[in-house]
């Protein structure tokens, strides 16, 4: 007898299971019902019967382990076979441009997958995204700020010639707006703990000028502002952040806590030049922002805020000087405006910086023109 398996059947087939006794499979079966006595049991319960299931262990073939195939989302991170990606190109800047979103394959053409991208494009700036595209990275702001500018130095306009308590009402709000502006111009927000600083500066500005008075003005805001650039540099100093984060952010906390504290210069100066110097400012902004080339439209900027130091100044006592404190008043607005205009600011940039900025900016012509006319 051959002991090779019968052809037609697996290795697993074995040919003498087929010779057992009678006898000895009734042995077998006895002895299975003692060893299960609740097998019979077993068959009504399905849990139970898959309690009492025997386990057989022994190398048998696993029918569930299959060979996983690629999905389409898989393969997107493979290129082609024969890719070349192209050598990116830098401007001027030493940024490299936003890649631009890829073709689609023309009628019968294959589709390949593209490069794999691991760490990303590199970030660029809106302004430098604008002259890639070829449009100018300088947005001024439109009316509606020129309107909220106008009506701020209204307030300042007007509340000058009641006191120096209600004139710091408006001021606190010029402040503040200041303040938050110049980080968000500078794309930093939110940064709450450099507008809070820069803002207080500007609050212990104002009440050192309330208690040492007009005369002690420029020492009370001086003196301000160099403890708040000490103070910066020292909270700068324990941060944990990298070094040339530390730098922008010094810089940044300095120049904003510089413009709301030198806003002071307006509770420092002469109630009569406040009030003309604000009516120049918001009539120039208000011309600014119409719709006109860029040079006439400074002219006019400048001719109009003469001509409302002319009329602001026959009704306070400055007569036609308020002529040259309107103008000069308007170039410092105008310088504000258009600092908040540059590297492509956004909608909030321009209801905060694009608002401040021109008053903050007039400030120091206000208190040096109103004591030198006066």
């Amino acid at each position: 007898m051959s002991n090779q398996p019968y052809e037609g059947y697996g290795e697993g087939y074995d040919p003498y299971a087929q010779q057992q006794q009678p006898q000895q499979a009734q042995q077998q079966a006895q002895q299975q019902a003692q060893a299960w006595p609740g097998q019979q049991q077993a068959y009504d319960d399905p849990q139970a019967a898959q309690q009492y299931t025997q386990q057989w262990q022994g190398q048998t073939w696993d029918t569930q382990v299959q060979q996983s195939r690629p999905s389409a989302s898989d393969l997107a991170y493979f290129p082609p076979q024969n890719y070349q990606a192209p050598a990116p190109s830098y401007d001027s800047y030493g940024q490299a441009p936003a890649t631009a979103p890829p073709a689609p394959p023309a009628t019968g053409e294959a589709v390949g997958y593209g490069p794999p991208s691991l760490a990303g494009n590199a970030r660029i700036t809106d302004a430098q995204r604008a002259r890639l595209e070829g449009r100018s990275p300088i947005i001024e702001p439109g009316m509606q700020p020129a309107g909220l500018t106008a009506l701020l130095a209204l307030l300042l306009s007007v509340t000058a010639q009641i006191g120096s308590y209600a004139l710091v009402v408006p001021l606190v709000v010029l402040q503040a707006v200041t303040a938050a502006g110049w980080f968000r111009l500078n794309g930093m927000w939110p940064a709450r703990q450099g507008i809070a600083l820069a803002f207080a500066g500007a609050l212990v500005a104002d009440v050192a000028l309330l208690a040492a008075g007009r005369d002690n003005g420029p020492a009370a805001i001086l003196g301000t502002l160099g403890v708040w650039v000490l103070l910066s540099l020292v909270m700068q100093l324990r941060s944990h952040a990298d070094p040339d984060t530390r730098i922008t952010s010094l810089m940044a906390t300095v120049a904003s806590a510089a413009l709301a504290i030198v806003a002071t210069g307006h509770l420092a100066a002469d109630p009569d030049a406040v009030t003309v110097g604000a009516a120049a400012v918001a009539v120039a902004i208000l011309a600014r922002a119409l719709p006109l080339p860029t040079v006439a439209s400074v002219v006019v900027s400048l001719l109009a805020a003469a001509g409302a130091g002319i009329a602001v100044g026959g009704m306070t006592g400055l007569g036609a000087k308020g002529a040259l404190l309107g103008a000069v008043a308007a170039v410092c607005a105008l310088i504000g405006h258009r600092v908040a205009s540059y590297d492509y600011p956004s909608r909030f940039v321009h209801f905060t910086a694009g608002v401040a900025l021109p008053l903050a900016a007039a400030a120091p012509a206000v208190y040096v023109l109103g004591r030198a006319l006066a």
